[in-house]
């Protein structure tokens, strides 16, 4: 399964008049980094950058002389996307923007169907937030101290590994291979092995001990018959320390 993590930054939010002047991607296989990216600052063609855009991702005017165009790499962004869902926060708002420079190119809107926002995957999961990238980093202990200024390429990295905890987080997974030689049925097994750290403490027990005694003192009453008994030899001595 492959999948694009990307962002983009604009001259403002209007995506009927405004447009990107940054765009970039992370692509995962199998939810995994491959470390192949896409990034490039666009030229906006004479679009002004709005005073309060310009204040989130620092991108001037100046920054963008002669840089290409949306039109010159349209063509790079659709074969890197190609055949792969596109995963982005507030996606609505990207794919607008996206929807928007492609179509002026007579390009087709991109699908809803491949498309994956975190944004409504973090409200889901977190409903009482916040869900912004920058609390969710915070959430799962990942790395933003270079993120002083939004930025395409930095914030779709970032997104990457909040993605992959959304979903589950970095677990064991079994690869399998259709076009190797024959391992099981045909297919090629990879394993791929996660090592999760130890708690360095661990939890505190949920039951009292007055609770544990109550329950060998109802274990004590069940007979020697008793199905509890069976799956857990050890009741019987627990039970008779219970009573006495």
């Amino acid at each position: 399964m492959r999948e694009i993590i990307f962002d983009t930054e604009t001259t403002g939010l209007d995506s009927r008049d405004d447009r990107v002047i940054e765009l970039g991607g992370v692509e995962l296989v199998n939810r995994f980094p491959t470390g192949k990216t896409f990034h490039h600052y666009i030229n906006p063609q004479g679009r002004a950058i709005n005073a309060e855009a310009q204040a989130v991702h620092g991108i001037s005017a100046a920054d963008l002389q002669g840089k290409p165009t949306f039109a010159e790499i349209a063509e790079e962004w659709l074969k890197f996307t190609d055949g792969a869902k596109l995963i982005a926060h507030n996606a609505t708002f990207d794919i607008g923007f996206l929807n928007v420079e492609l179509g002026r190119l007579g390009h087709p809107p991109v699908d809803n169907g491949v498309v994956v926002d975190t944004l409504a995957l973090a409200r889901r999961k977190h409903p009482m937030g916040p869900n912004s990238l920058d609390a969710l980093c915070r959430r799962y202990g990942i790395d933003n101290t270079r993120r002083t200024k939004h930025g395409a390429l930095l914030d779709s990295e970032l997104l990457a590994e909040v993605y992959i905890e959304l979903i589950g987080g970095k677990q064991a997974a079994l690869i399998l291979d259709n076009a190797g030689g024959a391992a099981q049925g045909g297919e090629n097994v990879r394993q791929i092995e996660i090592v999760i750290p130890e708690r360095p403490a661990p939890l505190l027990p949920r039951l009292s001990e007055a609770e544990r005694a109550a329950h060998a003192a109802m274990v004590a009453t069940l007979g020697e018959k008793a199905l509890w008994l069976k799956l857990n030899p050890q009741e019987p001595a627990d039970a008779t320390a219970a009573q006495s």
